[in-house]
């Protein structure tokens, strides 16, 4: 998957001491990009966009 392109952003629920930051990219047509902030060149988890609502739907109901 080339994610070249992507715009990552923070997620708003990452710590604002820079520790455990997860970053996601939404921009893309198909697809949502989720990388470590602390590994900026590594590996990026990707998923459907509704795989990725459904996904952020569960965690935010049980937040």
């Amino acid at each position: 998957m080339d994610l070249s392109n992507a715009q990552w952003r923070k997620s708003t629920r990452s710590g604002a001491s820079g520790g455990n930051c997860v970053e996601v990219a939404d921009n893309l047509p198909g697809v949502v990009g989720v990388r470590d902030s602390k590994d900026l060149t590594g590996p990026a988890l990707t998923f459907a966009p509704s795989a990725w609502r459904a996904f952020v739907a569960q965690v935010t109901e049980r937040a």
